[in-house]
């Protein structure tokens, strides 16, 4: 079975191709599905976070599209509640007019339950977590997060629990991802992002500060706020460990680099990390259990593109890293300029530069040979041969693809940024 950390896709029950069918085709309206196949089909599903839709794509071979789900059924009684309360009012015109580019931020992540039968989505803009019953598309729970913002999400190693951040309010909830109850909760540094389950039985969340001002200049980075990694103890939620960025790539004598810690995958053993930061066109290794830097991949930039990091999209510039399933190939999504790369994880030799679009997270495909990455400029997704290095096919999706999640069980995870 791949790493918990590598994987994009997930097995699940034939019913749900049938119901995902039924979905794209009724539009989830509750009508009765015809007998499902027997056996097993491995999917990918695909946000469009402009549109509030999900895509749900074959995970492997032509990645052609399966059915799209719409992930804001409620979409009109939540804008109702918001421009009835001022204060969340302003909070979701700020997420349009910043992250958002001037649009809505409808979906950020997603997950199936493990028996296949709903998907959980977090929604920036309407500040909440959702379960979406994909036979009928209607909503089995919400649960609002504290503050104004929800954010990325992971999937525990059992596929029972589901942790989200809620960016705003420095908390990370843990859900029971069947009835959307609490589990538990913990605080963060500031904005919390990514969240990652180790199989050690612990919770890594990294929060990478403010990220809608202009104040990029690299003398000026102490006004992001408290940026660090919190690990905390999967079941008790308590602290385990804070790690400081700051201090580390001080020690590695690059001291110009931002400690806002980005997108990130573990090694299948789970004794590295390979991550990337605000502003860097690469990524950095870090070893956990001397736990210090211990190397640094300089990615080429693009001539075409801006070199004013203010104009940087959330203060991004490449954003999304997965890892191939031998752990021997990464492959790293070259945001802000325009392209995707495998790197030889040993030597950190670099294969071609695949021309994308604002390519803004990647995963890993269902039989691991691929990585897919989105190409939220162009709104399609594209895989790469992790062998090759060269681009497979792309698929066109909807509005701004920025997400990925992976429906079935048992978890396999996945790693991306947006």
């Amino acid at each position: 079975m791949p790493s918990p950390r590598t994987s994009g896709t997930r097995r699940f029950l034939g019913a749900l191709a049938t119901a995902l069918a039924l979905v794209a085709t009724t539009g989830g309206t509750g009508a009765a599905a015809p007998a499902a196949p027997a056996g097993l089909r491995e999917v990918m599903f695909v946000g469009n976070n402009w549109d509030g839709t999900a895509d749900v794509i074959a995970s492997r071979g032509d990645f052609h599209r399966v059915a799209r789900v719409n992930v804001i059924p409620d979409k009109e009684e939540r804008l109702r509640e918001i421009y009835l309360n001022p204060v969340k009012l302003a909070f979701f015109l700020g997420v349009r007019t910043g992250p958002g580019e001037g649009h809505d931020q409808f979906v950020d992540d997603m997950y199936a339950t493990p028996d296949g039968s709903a998907m959980v989505v977090s929604r920036p803009s309407f500040a909440d977590v959702v379960s979406l019953d994909l036979r009928t598309g209607r909503i089995n729970w919400r649960f609002p997060v504290a503050g104004y913002r929800a954010d990325h999400m992971a999937v525990s190693p059992d596929g029972t629990r589901v942790a989200v951040s809620a960016s705003t309010a420095n908390t990370v909830h843990v859900l029971d991802i069947a009835t959307g109850r609490q589990i538990g909760s913990f605080k963060t540094g500031d904005k919390p992002h990514e969240n990652v389950f180790t199989s050690d039985g612990l919770l890594w969340n990294m929060s990478i500060g403010e990220v809608t001002t202009a104040l990029d200049a690299p003398w000026l980075d102490w006004t992001k706020g408290d940026r660090r990694i919190t690990v905390v103890d999967a079941r008790t939620f308590e602290t385990v460990r804070v790690i400081d960025m700051r201090e580390r790539l001080d020690a590695f004598g690059r001291g110009d680099l931002s400690d806002a810690v980005r997108p990130l995958v573990f090694t299948p053993d789970e004794k590295k990390i390979y991550f990337q930061v605000s502003f860097f066109n690469g990524f950095l290794e870090y070893d956990v259990d001397s736990d210090r830097i211990t190397r640094l991949k300089n990615l080429p930039g693009n001539p075409a593109t801006d070199p004013d990091r203010t104009t940087w999209v959330n203060d991004s510039r490449h954003h999304g890293l997965s890892i191939s399933p031998d752990g021997d190939k990464l492959c790293v999504a070259g945001t802000m300029d325009d392209y995707a790369t495998v790197v030889d994880r040993e030597t950190f030799a670099q294969g071609p530069l695949v021309p994308a679009s604002k390519p803004y997270w990647a995963t890993v495909s269902g039989d691991g040979k691929s990585c897919v990455i989105s190409e939220s400029g162009a709104d399609r997704v594209t895989a790469i041969d992790f062998a090759t290095g060269r681009r497979v096919t792309s698929v066109d999706v909807g509005d701004h693809p920025s997400a990925s999640g992976s429906p079935g069980s048992p978890p396999t995870g996945r790693a991306r940024g947006g």
